[in-house]
């Protein structure tokens, strides 16, 4: 214990160490608190979107049943036209670590039993000015800034022991000399470790994250570090200069958290080219709009091949009636599902390939894995548009009975309509990305304090 102290108080000595140290504390816990922040302020939206809609809600409804009580006849289909039906999809606990892309997508998003597949893609859109940069938050400061201050600590490892004459003397004692780098690496790695994720814990407690979730992001930035530490000791090991081991150790920098990654991206997007969202949302309109101009019964035929349930009710015989046009909107959708099939797949194809280039890259993967668990990746997205579908679709089969029988539709039906289920969803762990992670990071800690044990 003795000899860590030693060692502890050599760190202490140099300017460099401490300031790095501090330095990396006082980031990691400005982001902690730019992603709480961040967060507070979403969920601040959502309750002003849920406390307006409210009131927008209640107005509609009202106007819509006394429209119904002067004609005596319920108008379900007008109901069912003019009422919206809000759903959100609020930030999980460990959102404010790493914010994705929740800034670029819509958090809440009124529908109503119209077609939903405009509904949906009409509002995709994205805030160019926070696509570029990308969020200050934990996961930023991790990928990109911890292993700056990994360099910081290493670069001289080895080189200043040269520089002042005393590497001949650690290395005449082999047991002696392997014990003491890796103490001092151990050391530099606690440090470390300490100053970025202890801003991080107390971020946690605040969310509600929980042990577990702030346990299982602590361990990704872990192997992380590990992974940064082990190439810093084979790099400290190899060069002869301090200058040189910081000049290959920015090289490196660079190469796999900027150049390799951007390349990856841009291959990616050459592999699996996506469509734009709104393309769909023009397509299912123009499939509606079309729908006018077409017998009626080629509509109904086409509503009745996924809604047989309804195919012998009474024919509509009058120049409009509200299951028709009802019945034209889910044709619409249904004439757009196989592409929007194909524009969710080729979407996951992007992210699967993203997940695989993480097996190599681990800047790549820790993001995978921190917005993963923090649930604000794109399956995320495509499970709140989910959703959205499973409640459109409650929506849809409260109202047909009201359509197609006729039914009357009264205060005490309008009590009954369906609630969205507005809860925050929690991310997971993806073992397969971590167990990557842990495989190259241990393999090149373990690689670099060999390497180490060999320093002459």
């Amino acid at each position: 214990m003795k000899t860590y102290f030693l060692e502890l108080r050599q760190i202490a000595h140099s300017r460099l160490a401490v300031g790095a140290v501090v330095l990396l504390a006082l980031l990691s816990a400005l982001s902690v608190w730019t992603g709480l922040h961040a967060v507070n302020q979403q969920r601040a939206t959502l309750e002003r979107i849920a406390a307006s809609h409210a009131h927008d809600h209640a107005a509609i409804l009202a106007t819509q049943l006394r429209a119904v009580s002067k004609t005596g006849s319920a108008e379900a289909g007008a109901v069912g036209y003019y009422l919206p039906h809000l759903t959100v999809n609020p930030p999980s606990p460990l959102a404010f670590a790493a914010i994705g892309g929740r800034d670029l997508q819509p958090s809440a998003l009124r529908v109503r039993i119209l077609g939903l597949q405009s509904q949906l893609y009409e509002s995709e859109s994205i805030n160019p000015e926070l696509a570029m940069p990308g969020r200050f938050d934990f996961a930023f400061v991790l990928v990109y800034l911890t292993p700056l201050f990994v360099i910081a600590l290493m670069h001289d490892l080895v080189s200043s022991e040269r520089e002042a004459g005393r590497l001949r003397l650690l290395a005449s004692l082999p047991k002696g000399a392997a014990d003491t780098w890796r103490r001092r690496v151990g050391l530099r790695y606690g440090l470390l470790w300490l100053a970025a994720l202890l801003p991080l814990a107390v971020g946690a407690f605040i969310a509600g994250a929980g042990v577990t979730g702030f346990g299982q992001i602590a361990l990704v930035a872990t192997l992380y570090l590990a992974f940064w530490f082990g190439l810093a000791a084979w790099v400290a090991a190899r060069a002869r200069t301090s200058a040189g081991s910081a000049a290959i150790l920015l090289a490196s920098l660079v190469g796999l958290t900027m150049i390799l990654p951007t390349l990856a991206d841009a291959g990616i997007a050459r592999l699996s080219p996506v469509s734009k969202g709104v393309e769909l949302a023009l397509a299912q309109r123009q499939a509606v709009h079309s729908a006018w101009d077409v017998p009626k019964m080629e509509t109904f035929e086409k509503f009745f091949r996924t809604h047989p349930e309804w195919k012998d009710t009474a024919p509509v015989t009058g120049r409009f009636h509200w299951k028709w046009y009802y019945a034209m909107h889910q044709a619409g959708d249904d004439a757009v599902a196989p592409s929007v099939a194909q524009y969710r797949a080729s979407m996951m194809a992007r992210e699967d390939w993203t997940a695989r280039a993480g097996l190599l890259l681990a800047s790549v993967n820790v993001q995978v894995l921190l917005h993963r668990l923090a649930d604000t990746d794109l399956a995320s997205q495509l499970a709140y548009h989910d959703r959205i579908g499973a409640y459109h679709t409650q929506l849809r089969q409260f109202f047909y009975p009201y359509l197609f029988e006729e039914r009357p539709f009264t205060p005490s039906d309008a009590a009954k309509l369906p609630v969205y289920d507005g809860s925050a969803m929690k991310g997971t762990l993806a073992t397969g990305q971590l167990l990557a992670l842990a495989v190259l990071a241990l393999l090149l800690l373990a690689a670099g304090l060999r390497t180490l044990r060999t320093v002459r």
